[in-house]
Formats: C-alpha cells, structure tokens, sequence
C-alpha cells in the first residue's frame, strides 16, 4: 500500500520515555511513602495525563487529597527536569525514517496525548521540532486516546485519505484510537507486547522503526 503521510505518536514510538517517566515517578513516591509499582505503572501505559492523574486520586485517596496532588506534581517536575537534562534516548531507526520520509517528500506530524510543552521540549532538545509539519497535542483535543479524536484531527491537517495515511504507535489505546479512527496503524511495541486482538486491529506489528520504510516503498 502507497502511503502519502504519517502520523507519529511519540511516547515510547519516537522516544525511550516510559522508563523516565515511571523511574521518576518511583522515585517521588518513595520519598512519600506511596505504595506505587512498575506494575500500576504499566497499567496506565498510554492513557492521558488526566485520565492516569484522576486514578491516582482513587488509587491513593486514603493520603489525601492534598498530597496526592504533590505527589503528581512533583513526579512531573521530576520527569521534566529529566527530560531537560536530556535523560531520553530516541529510539531505534527515528532519524532515518525522518529522511527516508523527506526524501520521498512525503508529510509527517505527531499526534500525542502527552502536554503540548512536553512534546516541544522533547522535539527540539532532540533537534527533531523542524522535521514535523505540525504537532496534535492534549491540548488540541477534548478526548484522549482511545478515542481518534486527536488521529481524525491530525488526517484532516495533513488533508489525506485515511486509507493513504498511515499510523505509528507503541500502545494499546493508540491502537485503539486508530482503528475506531479508520486509519491504518502500525504498532512498534515498546514495554508490552500485543494481544492477538490488538494484532488484528493492526496493518502489522514491526519491532523497530527500522523496518518502516520498506513498508512505505
């Protein structure tokens, strides 16, 4: 299949930053004393920001409210701070599957439920901000992935058919919102492998960007 854009997630697909972001959270919830895991980590793997935050309060409601709220903000403050320190790695094949792209001129964006200061920050301490033509962030979208909100919105910027428009993506609610979105995705999993389920939602589940471009040809 010919396709003439691509839309990027970016957590855990562009950049290695699941394990910055539950290794920062570990560290404030020792400090406080919550009683957080790896596992609760992976359980809110690729839901929004508010949606994980929300749980958080359910989860720890007996701490109060107050230092729930703490402990959330300053988990965030800790992953920034990381991520200013350059604490992320980009993943396998991301530079050249960005030229290969250019060099066949065909449109790239991400569309990533993460906050649009964080998407930023990451792009251009990566030097990568340029090579997008433009970015879909929480901000832009009253519903988070599962729901293909944010995927809809960043087919019609790029103006393509769906079905020339191909998805990459790491998690299961990514998935998920492409396929209600109608548009082909790819998965490159990261921390969890997918279900059979999932697979079939998918156009195929590689396990490197490296391997996107023959797809593209």
């Amino acid at each position: 299949m010919k396709y003439n854009a691509v839309i990027f997630d970016m957590d855990g697909l562009l950049f290695d930053t699941e394990l910055v972001y539950y290794e920062a959270t570990q560290v404030v919830a020792d400090k406080m004393g919550f009683p957080y895991d790896k596992d609760l980590y992976l359980k809110f793997l690729g839901v929004s920001d508010e949606e994980v935050w929300a749980n958080y309060h359910m989860i720890f409601s007996e701490f109060g409210k107050t230092s729930v709220q703490r402990f959330i903000d300053d988990s965030y403050q800790e992953t920034l701070e990381r991520f200013s320190q350059g604490a992320v790695q980009m993943k396998p094949g991301v530079l050249e599957l960005l030229s290969f792209l250019e060099e066949h001129q065909i449109p790239k964006v991400v569309a990533s439920s993460n906050q649009r200061a964080v998407i930023e920050l990451l792009l251009k301490k990566n030097k990568l901000f340029e090579r997008f033509e433009t970015i879909v962030s929480a901000e832009n979208v009253q519903r988070a992935k599962p729901d293909p909100e944010i995927f809809l919105l960043a087919n019609q910027k790029l103006g393509t058919a769906k079905k020339e428009t191909l998805i990459l993506e790491d998690s299961q609610n990514g998935i998920l919102a492409a396929s209600a979105a109608e548009i082909p995705v790819v998965m490159v999993p990261d921390l969890l492998p997918p279900s059979q389920e999932l697979i079939k939602k998918t156009a195929g589940v590689v396990s490197s960007l490296h391997e996107i471009p023959a797809l593209l040809k």
